[in-house]
């Protein structure tokens, strides 16, 4: 669709792509002093309930201790590997993987770990963690877990070898929760070419509940995200309902559901702990941060992302992707100004390695910023147009049982280019090392409508003198390819 160049041509070929009333997305920082757009759209919101337990999308397989709230993550640090998770209810049962290349032929076989845990009064079921490394890149594989009749059979596909030029969809989810607009949101996902869910934290929202039903509801949750999860990888960040800090129940550990459940592979990236930690994934160097751990200087966080930042390699994985749960920016009056500690702390970093995009959730609307800055004066209501610096991206409207956020302060700031309080999702399309094609698409009464759209230039390709290297090679590849072909 769009090849090198970053020129008018390039631009029409993208208008007549995404429409011309997108055509405000092109738009990388404000040029006017003028604000964005505040989408009047209101919507039937269904109600913000959870799902009764007994609705089929809750649904326990019916053979005896059979896999349940199957889901997978990337296993390594490379995208050569996955995790692959499930429980058993009754007893540990098998903890062995069987994949191979074709449905109903499993050509190997690994095995994992299991354990189980006791929160309150409440005790888990058995939980098994297995690693299926050394795949193959861009390849389809099928997997089966459990015992004789009781075993389960699914599938899933490895990313492209990290290359420069892979392309590759990410979806973008935050903020879940087990509402019946959460299921609107999980099932327009599912419509999607994505291949990844980017997930910006607050899961379950089981922390609403009380003393055992905490944990029932994060088993609910499993089994309700398990269509897609189980699938293809989830790349999970932890928000604040994953905390849980209870001292009238005697839970006074933060993360403890959440960490015995979802795992991550922190160690491939030298993290040393499994709520921050990156990814390389096709041409996307991912990275994810804990809003609710420490970060100021010195703390591990802190020297682990000043580390891994140099790590990333632009030249082999162009596109610096940050997930977190606590926006930078937010002209909501829900949350507004949470994420003031920690943008003082890493927003400098952001700019001076030139991060693409970061999405954020937390929020329980839909908003998305210029390139804009505030690390000359520290003051997040007067931030300025910055073009080293990422667009903030914030979807934390994936329908959880607390309800929109439809109080937007007024008038909207300069920076916000795009805001609307209704659930959804988004995708982010890598085309090349230079132009990614992103979408947030509303749930509009059971259908999904694109609603904010916009091409995202590379920040490190993107630069003109770096471009105009790489036209460069690319010519002479052309040429040479021509000529080889003609015999010369």
């Amino acid at each position: 669709m769009l090849i090198w160049r970053s020129s008018a041509r390039t631009i029409i070929l993208f208008v007549a792509f995404v429409g011309i009333q997108n055509w405000v997305g092109l738009i990388q920082f404000p040029g006017n002093g003028d604000a964005g757009e505040t989408s009047t759209f209101v919507r039937t919101v269904w109600p913000s309930d959870d799902i009764p337990l007994e609705n089929e999308v809750f649904k326990v397989p019916e053979a005896y201790n059979a896999p349940q709230q199957v889901h997978i993550t990337q296993g390594d640090y490379e995208g050569r590997a996955i995790i692959i998770s499930w429980i058993t209810p009754e007893e540990p049962g098998s903890n062995k993987v069987q994949y191979g290349l074709s449905d109903g032929k499993y050509e190997f076989t690994v095995e994992g770990t299991v354990h189980n845990y006791s929160f309150y009064q409440y005790k888990s079921g058995y939980i098994h963690e297995c690693l299926v490394d050394g795949l193959q890149y861009e390849t389809k594989y099928y997997y089966k877990i459990g015992d004789g009749d009781s075993s389960r059979k699914f599938w899933f596909e490895t990313p492209p070898q990290v290359d420069p030029d892979a392309s590759y969809v990410f979806g973008i989810i935050g903020d879940l929760g087990q509402t019946f607009n959460s299921l609107s949101t999980l099932e327009h996902y599912m419509e999607t070419a994505a291949k990844t869910v980017l997930f910006v934290g607050d899961l379950s929202y089981a922390d609403n509940y009380g003393n055992n039903d905490v944990s029932t509801r994060w088993d609910s949750w499993g089994r309700f995200v398990e269509r897609s999860a189980a699938y293809q990888p989830w790349i999970w960040t932890a928000g604040n309902h994953e905390i849980e800090f209870f001292p009238h129940m005697g839970e006074v550990t933060p993360f403890r559901n959440y960490l015995h459940r979802y795992p991550t592979p922190h160690l491939d990236s030298g993290s040393t702990s499994p709520l921050w930690y990156a990814v390389k994934r096709a041409s996307a160097h991912v990275i994810v941060l804990s809003s609710y751990s420490p970060f100021v200087k010195y703390t591990p966080q802190w020297r682990w992302l000043q580390q891994e930042l140099k790590n990333v390699n632009r030249e082999k994985t162009p596109w610096l992707i940050v997930l977190m749960h606590v926006p930078f920016y937010n002209s909501n009056n829900v949350h507004f100004m949470e994420g003031e500690s920690i943008r003082v702390v890493f927003e400098s970093w952001f700019c001076e390695y030139k991060v693409d995009v970061v999405f954020a959730g937390h929020v329980h609307a839909y908003e998305r910023s210029y390139r804009i800055s505030n690390i000359k004066f520290n003051e997040s209501s007067n931030p300025v147009p910055d073009e080293s610096a990422p667009v903030y991206i914030t979807v934390g409207d994936g329908g959880n049982q607390e309800g929109l956020a439809d109080r937007f302060r007024d008038p909207q700031p300069d920076y916000s280019a795009f805001r609307e309080a209704s659930y959804g999702h988004s995708t982010l399309e890598i085309i090349n090392r230079t132009h990614a094609l992103y979408h947030w698409n509303r749930n509009d009464d059971g259908k999904r409508v694109p609603t904010d759209s916009f091409m995202l230039h590379n920040q490190y390709w993107g630069k003109n003198y770096r471009r105009r290297k790489l036209e460069r090679k690319h010519l002479r590849a052309v040429i040479s390819n021509s000529a080889q072909s003609h015999g010369f």
